[in-house]
């Protein structure tokens, strides 16, 4: 069991960060999952993660739990949730990699998933059709990060071919826009309208930071040095070196500890001598091994 923890912590610090991403999506999954298990065993209720990690659509419980914009991003309800999630994430985020930093795949991660929880709230406090909605609504999962990975490079390479089963080769723009239009038309045609608008959020994002890239400005740099201060904060700082400066013996004090070392050493011949070395303490011993080396 130790060798697997291991291996698994070595496959993450030596993965790429789209490896990583997903590892803690799929990680977060699992946990949540045994805590309900805990709980599900022993008949505990009001004690769910979920009200702990999933961005609330009220403004004044997001003040109150403030991390859960980011953590939602990381949380997904089922396993058929998270294995879609982290399928497109895999697929797109490769492509991704072929014209951008990994660094910028984090970034952009992070910012997708906070613009798709920021318009969810927005249209949940907003929206006439949703005031009945809003007073325990919850948003999870990555789908707002992957949209923004999707349309980020979908807008960048325009040109940019994908295959798809029964389908064959189609330009990944039209992918996207399908998607996105998807998205639109069905806010309120199924039971989960705060999952399309937080897509909308994500995508746009993606558009943005593609034209945004195209102008050579960057806008995940902020958001990567935010990251990067935060994973700091949990990284076990080296202790600093002390450096000391030992001042060299005088004449008179090396003759002096010469001297109480040579009358030491004689008191342990003298008991040497009466009791025989059986007589001596392990310290004389010491001593006088040590006195023979010199």
């Amino acid at each position: 069991m130790e060798n697997i923890f291991t291996n698994l912590k070595l496959s993450f610090s030596r993965g790429s960060i789209l490896a990583k991403l997903i590892y803690i999506n799929v990680g977060v999954f699992i946990l949540i999952r045994l805590w309900d298990l805990f709980l599900l065993l022993f008949n505990i209720t009001g004690f769910s993660l979920f009200d702990y990690v999933n961005m609330p659509s009220s403004p004044g419980m997001l003040l109150h739990r403030p991390w859960t914009i980011i953590t939602y991003m990381f949380t997904h309800a089922d396993f058929l949730h998270i294995l879609f999630n982290m399928l497109w994430l895999y697929w797109f985020g490769r492509i991704f990699l072929q014209f951008f930093h990994p660094r910028q795949l984090g970034g952009i991660y992070v910012l997708g998933g906070i613009a798709g929880g920021l318009l969810f709230m927005l249209a949940y406090n907003v929206l006439p059709y949703f005031s009945s909605m809003s007073a325990g609504s919850s948003l999870m999962g990555a789908s707002a990060s992957v949209m923004a990975v999707v349309f980020a490079v979908s807008f960048y390479r325009k040109d940019y071919y994908i295959a798809l089963l029964f389908l064959g080769r189609i330009k990944l723009i039209y992918l996207a826009l399908g998607v996105f239009v998807f998205d639109l038309l069905a806010i309120t045609s199924d039971g989960n309208p705060g999952g399309h608008i937080a897509h909308i959020g994500g995508a746009l994002l993606g558009i943005w930071f593609a034209s945004q890239i195209s102008r050579g400005r960057d806008m995940t740099t902020a958001m990567n040095r935010a990251i990067d201060a935060f994973v700091n904060m949990w990284k076990r700082k080296p202790p600093r070196m002390r450096v000391t400066h030992k001042r060299r013996e005088t004449r008179y004090e090396y003759n002096a500890r010469r001297n109480t070392a040579n009358a030491e050493i004689d008191v342990i011949l003298d008991k040497l001598k009466r009791s025989g070395y059986a007589g001596l303490s392990s310290e004389e011993k010491r001593k006088l091994f040590d006195a023979s080396k010199r």
